[in-house]
């Protein structure tokens, strides 16, 4: 399997920071674009797997979202490659006219602040989609099914209230108890301590 290669289009600090961390502790490539003008040379010099765009710095109209736009929903290529996925993180200062407009289009995106768990189902789907990863990373799915419970999801007032534009909801804000995100980071290790074990004979 090809390595998986992540452009992330975003200027700030913050979110790349948040984003860099989390998708490395995968094993992916992770590369950052902070600046409009280095996009577009990016997007022609390498063959991403995903590109994930913060929708404040690409705008929802222009020839960066229409470039963006055209890559996502461009059809599978030959010899059973998929085609690039695109992710767009959308703040929600933006408010509803850039949500209508991805929708519109049937583009995935992710409202900021967001759920990890939402958000790496996102990030797992759009993987699958393009036959990168053969099953859901960390087995977000599964889990979420299996405990019979519903992911975590925040109400719209929720969501608004005293959050400005962090990268993720809050610890306090997330529906699952101490032990369940105990539980979780335990079976997060063993997953990582499995991926380094070389098999014996």
């Amino acid at each position: 399997m090809n390595k998986i290669t992540i452009l992330v289009i975003d200027d700030d600090e913050a979110s790349q920071a948040a984003l860099r961390q989390m998708l490395d502790s995968e094993g992916w490539s992770v590369h950052i674009a902070a600046n409009a003008s280095l996009v577009l040379p990016a997007l022609a010099k390498a063959d991403w797997t995903l590109v994930i765009a913060n929708l404040a710095m690409t705008g929802h109209s222009g020839p960066l979202f229409a470039t963006l736009k055209e890559l996502a929903l461009a059809p599978a290529m030959d010899a059973g490659k998929g085609r690039l996925r695109v992710l767009f993180l959308l703040p929600e200062t933006l408010g509803a006219e850039a949500q209508a407009t991805l929708e519109s289009e049937r583009l995935p995106y992710v409202l900021r602040p967001f759920n990890l768990h939402d958000f790496l189902e996102k990030v797992s789907d759009l993987l699958m989609e393009r036959e990168a990863i053969p099953s859901p990373i960390r087995r977000v799915r599964q889990e979420s099914a299996a405990s019979g419970r519903p992911r975590p999801l925040l109400h719209a007032e929720e969501r608004s209230q005293g959050r400005g534009q962090a990268m993720f909801a809050k610890h306090g804000d997330y529906t699952m108890t101490e032990e369940e995100i105990a539980e979780y980071e335990k079976q997060e290790a063993e997953a990582r301590r499995k991926k380094t074990d070389i098999p014996t004979r």
